[in-house]
């Protein structure tokens, strides 16, 4: 901490502790009455965000859902749909982009790093790859996809 705001006297912590890289996924985000959206259901690593982002789409897919339910304008499957749809992400987006990310951190070998770089440098030089992947990396085209599931 005093690395980022220097101060005079120490500062206390309270607690430590050294964070295990993990990921899992829930076999079903509803139960009954009970649905699971979030961390709730699924956790994985931090890098890249993925778990607030996909956290964030979990809430607006079962919000309209539940409203639709709650209103009267559709029986309680339709939540079993936000199921099949939030799975699919949180398991074929979320998961695959996490994992890769924790590889390119962990990844020793220049000549690898390099490539990677490089790659990365050609996808911003080219608009419609640059678009694609930031559609990727923001989770929107997990979100197009998963919203296809009927």
């Amino acid at each position: 901490m005093q690395g980022f705001i220097a101060r005079r006297a120490p500062y206390e912590v309270r607690y430590k502790s050294v964070y295990r890289v993990h990921q899992r996924v829930c076999k079903t985000f509803r139960s009954g009455r009970v649905l699971l959206a979030g961390d709730a259901a699924h956790v994985n690593n931090p890098l890249g965000a993925f778990g607030l982002n996909s956290g964030i789409h979990d809430a607006i897919s079962v919000a309209e859902k539940l409203g639709r339910v709650w209103r009267g304008e559709a029986d309680d499957s339709l939540l079993d749909l936000y199921v099949r749809q939030r799975r699919m992400a949180a398991v074929e987006q979320v998961e695959r982009m996490s994992i890769r990310n924790k590889r390119q951190l962990e990844e020793r070998d220049p000549a690898v790093q390099r490539r990677r770089l490089q790659e990365l440098m050609a996808i911003a030089q080219d608009p419609v790859r640059a678009r694609d992947h930031l559609l990727e990396t923001s989770m929107i085209t997990g979100l197009r996809q998963s919203g296809q599931i009927r």
